[in-house]
């Protein structure tokens, strides 16, 4: 059979391994397993959220409301924007393809960091688009703009924080470098864990209603997953100008966002205290985290996430302490893949940070080479 010539090549984005398949490779009990590995909130979601799809899941038998308005003015009212500003995807990757399928056409080109979010350069290859990478592990704006004067790139992605390294740039740095950019250049900015960013220091703080008003060729990205603690729902958001907005709206199939889903990020973003609770924590836990690294001699980037990387030079190999780790039960994302020796761990709870650290103080201690 022949396909579309252009997925020949294509890389397929590698999630976080599931709890479930761990269980059938090694037989482990479920209630052994700690998954820090997918940068999951470790405390769920807000109790309401719960509460208010119990309520709704005797509507499952109706597609949903396609005009999305009670999510819809929720985020207008957050952000302070138009619901012509706005459009919900199943995830903000949903989004990102939207955005990709929409500017990138006949030879076009995007340009990224060299190690960021993955589903960047699968869309893009998606749409027979060439990928341009700043060199470097973190975002590099001067060598950016550079190579954005070379290349002229249809998209540009900017992830603050990044993903999987945490670090962020400042937002005013952001915003002096999309000045540089020309208006038919569309500039993502990817917020997926700006909550996290926006808590720990201000000047990471991204205003997603100024942004846009200030640039009209930029695309701003939100999500429910992280801080909100809704990846199972899988639902995002883009924040625009009514322009943008409207070509996307162009590529979103009918009903793209479930009923329980909108029902669940609705009532999600309500809870602001659920939410400032887990930054708090995560924040408190992370530190932990640091301490450790520091203890151990281990690398780390400073995070403005929910998740810290390890940097193993010198110390052990990624792959093999991945996988020592897995074996135990505990899951953590190895960045081989990315070029690093390095893994990235999500910030969990107390008791399952508690499991981390120990099992990787016995691993060093006899040798995870």
């Amino acid at each position: 059979m022949k396909f579309n010539p252009v997925i020949e090549h294509l890389k397929t984005y590698e999630p976080g391994k599931p709890i479930e398949l761990v269980v059938r490779e090694f037989g482990i009990d479920p209630s052994d397993i700690v998954k820090l590995a997918s940068n999951e909130n470790p405390f769920g979601c807000s109790p309401k959220a719960i509460e208010s799809v119990k309520d709704a899941a005797h509507l499952m038998y109706r597609y949903p409301d396609d005009t999305m308005m009670a999510l819809k003015e929720g985020l207008c009212d957050r952000f302070g924007i138009l619901g012509e500003q706005l459009i919900i995807g199943a995830g903000s990757d949903q989004v990102i393809e939207f955005a990709c399928h929409a500017k990138l056409y006949g030879g076009a080109k995007i340009l990224q960091n060299e190690i960021t979010f993955a589903m960047y350069q699968i869309y893009a290859a998606q749409c027979g688009a060439s990928v341009i990478k700043s060199p470097g592990m973190l975002h590099d704006l001067d060598s950016m703009y550079e190579l954005y004067l070379e290349h002229e790139p249809e998209i540009i992605f900017i992830c603050a924080p990044n993903n999987p390294t945490g670090d962020c740039l400042d937002a005013v740095d952001i915003e002096n470098f999309i000045e540089r950019i020309d208006n038919n250049t569309l500039v993502i900015v990817d917020g997926a864990y700006q909550e996290y960013a926006a808590y720990k220091e201000s000047k990471k703080r991204i205003d997603p209603a100024a942004l846009v008003e200030k640039f009209d060729n930029v695309l701003y990205l939100g999500t429910f997953s992280k801080a909100y603690g809704l990846g199972g729902m899988r639902v995002g958001y883009g924040i625009s100008s009514k322009e943008i907005i409207r070509a996307l709206y162009k590529l979103r199939p009918p009903f793209n966002v479930t009923t329980l889903s909108l029902v669940a990020a609705r009532a999600a973003l309500e809870d602001d205290a659920f939410v400032q609770m887990t930054l708090k924590e995560c924040f408190e836990q992370m530190k932990r985290f640091e301490d450790f690294a520091r203890g151990h001699g281990i690398g780390v980037i400073e995070s403005y996430t929910n998740f810290i990387t390890y940097l193993l030079k010198g110390i052990t190999d990624s792959t093999v302490l991945s996988d020592a780790l897995l074996r135990q039960g505990i899951i953590v994302r190895d960045l081989k893949g990315y070029g690093l020796n390095a893994i990235r761990i999500t910030i969990g709870r107390a008791e399952e940070n508690d499991r981390f650290f120990s099992a990787v103080d016995n691993l060093l201690e006899n040798g995870a080479q």
